[in-house]
């Protein structure tokens, strides 16, 4: 799934969340601000206003509010077409409201923005662009055309064409500005929720997937008793049933059926030992454990690590934790994407902290994307050069999202650079020239807890 389809899913699945009793709240509210304006300039600010007309505006809000309730349930969800025409049925409420008091020249008709600022939030950009050349019809149409305001000694209140067209002028710009604004915000914060749902499912499914070993040794070791006591049971019955070859061949399928249990119990109550006891491994090897997937890409991983098995210095054992794994194979998924022909991943550590250095030969990250690095659902549009290079690549930054994700929850900290100049010309294979991802942990955030080790053993499961 592309970009593109993948945001325009979650726009229409949002566009079905608002609940038509939240739409008919606020249609109230609106309604009762319209009515107490109303009432306040007949009789405190002394205006000559047609309240016939304004009467019937209001009155077609409560009517249809009316009917709303009625006809559907309190928690009907609308979908985007219904919400976009409650919006359009809104702001034609609201203008034909503006229209009969006096156009541009009423102050509040800065309120037109309400629609559209709703439209930006909940619904896709056509509906909000119809929504906006409305709106922009509209006052367009109000700044020429509309029932002045008259006080009671009959004196008409408008004012000067500057100030009416200044209006027109900020209204319509604050329309494409509002809508733009709150257009990007809602999208980045519907990016971001996305992309940490994406996450914690990551995360989750490796949690289980890591806790499912512990499940198997423990109903492996469980099981062992009622299967030996079946196995001894079936012995017997086949001493016993020496002249009664029938039962005899039962009892024999039972015995064989017990010691095929037992087998199979065995093996997976050995997986689940071993990850029980594999809590901890060397550095390099989780490194391996993380880059496994990738080795038969056709790209080179290259292992590296400063202290080799020939010197006294002892290897590092860390934790088997399943987020660090997953961050980590992401980012080498990513390099082995972009690379050439070689990735290297440096391991290095110190008494202070432990440091992972992922280089390729590719071409680097783009330096226009350089500081975005990480962030979700970012991507650029691609080149002819792109196209020819990896013509089924299309990336959303959702992995390195995932995976800088992990890898900061477990304590570490992730730098994104490029080895050299992305622009150049020609790149060599097999150089150490493309984008370097360096993520850097406090020794202590990965060691091993001795203590949780030491008494990691099965659990009887209580029935």
């Amino acid at each position: 799934m592309t970009n593109r389809e993948l945001g325009l899913m979650n726009q229409h699945r949002r566009g079905n969340w608002i609940r038509l009793r939240t739409m008919i709240m606020l249609r109230w509210i609106a309604v009762g601000g319209q009515f107490i304006a109303i009432v306040v300039t007949q009789f405190m600010i002394d205006l000559q206003l047609d309240l016939g007309l304004c009467y019937l505006a209001v009155g077609i809000s409560v009517v249809g509010n009316l009917i709303a309730s009625v006809a559907f349930p309190e928690n009907k969800r609308l979908s985007e077409t219904e919400n976009m025409m409650m919006v359009m049925f809104d702001l034609l409420q609201l203008c034909f409201l503006l229209f009969v008091t006096g156009g541009l020249n009423n102050p509040f008709a800065i309120l037109v923005l309400g629609p559209v600022t709703v439209s930006a939030l909940v619904l896709r950009v056509r509906f909000t662009l119809l929504l906006g050349i409305t709106a922009f019809g509209l006052i367009t149409t109000m700044m020429f055309f509309h029932i002045p305001l008259r006080t009671t000694q009959g004196f008409v209140l408008r004012m000067p064409d500057i100030f009416v067209f200044g209006n027109w002028v900020a209204i319509g710009i604050a329309l494409i500005f509002i809508s733009f604004y709150t257009r990007w915000i809602t999208r980045e914060l519907y990016s971001m929720e996305d992309a940490i749902a994406a996450t914690q499912m990551a995360l989750s499914r490796a949690q289980k997937l890591n806790d499912l070993g512990g499940v198997v040794a423990a109903a492996a070791h469980e099981l062992g008793t009622p299967l030996a006591t079946i196995k001894l049971t079936s012995s017997e019955l086949i001493e016993e049933l020496h002249d009664n070859e029938d039962l005899q061949d039962d009892a024999r399928l039972i015995r064989d059926q017990a010691d095929r249990c037992r087998d199979i119990l065995r093996s997976m109550g050995r997986a689940g030992k071993d990850d029980l006891h594999m809590r901890k491994a060397p550095l390099v090897e989780v490194i391996r454990e993380a880059a496994e997937p990738h080795e038969g890409r056709g790209k080179a991983i290259m292992i590296e690590h400063a202290f080799e098995e020939l010197t006294a210095e002892p290897p590092l054992q860390i934790q088997r934790r399943p987020d660090v794994i997953h961050g980590l194979r992401n980012l080498i998924q990513n390099a082995v994407d972009f690379a050439t022909s070689t990735v290297w991943v440096e391991a290095n550590w110190t008494d202070e902290q432990v440091s992972i250095r992922i280089v390729d030969d590719g071409r680097g990250y783009p330096p226009q994307l350089l500081g975005r690095i990480g962030d979700p659902f970012v991507r650029t549009r691609k080149t002819d050069r792109d196209r020819s290079d990896r013509p089924e690549y299309e990336g959303m930054g959702l992995g390195l999202f995932i995976a800088k994700t992990l890898l900061e929850r477990s304590g570490a900290r992730l730098n994104f650079a490029n080895a050299s100049n992305p622009s150049r010309s020609e790149i060599r294979a097999g150089e150490r020239a493309g984008a370097v991802v360096e993520v850097v942990w406090p020794r202590g955030a990965l060691l091993p807890d001795e203590s949780a080790a030491k008494t990691a053993q099965n659990v009887p499961i209580e029935v």
